[in-house]
């Protein structure tokens, strides 16, 4: 199996699957928010406004597909990092962490 390349036009991507609402959280993601005390409002907003975190991005065999580590900070100030993939049409929000 070939790997995929990785998206050009990243935050085109994620802006517009936000703007829709065609995301999906994994588990993982939910079980973080509520132990970490981030909320999704939070999390989109660092998704439409942070930077492509490219050290942190990595590709997984697994299911054949790019993870997208994205940086930046909420309105209040903390900052966030949120790993990302996509499928056909949704994004995927693997988790968040908050960058003490």
């Amino acid at each position: 199996m070939n790997k995929p390349h990785q998206i050009v036009d990243l935050f085109d991507r994620i802006r517009r699957c936000v703007d829709k609402e065609q995301y999906t959280q994994t588990k993982h993601a939910l079980q973080r928010h509520k132990e970490r005390g981030i909320d999704l409002s939070d999390a989109l907003y660092v998704l439409k406004t942070g930077h492509h975190e490219k050290r942190k991005t990595s590709f997984d065999a697994i299911n054949n597909t790019w993870k997208y580590a994205i940086r930046g900070r909420t309105v209040d100030n903390a900052d966030l990092r949120i790993i990302i993939a996509f499928d056909e049409d949704d994004m995927i929000i693997i988790t968040v962490i908050e960058i003490l």
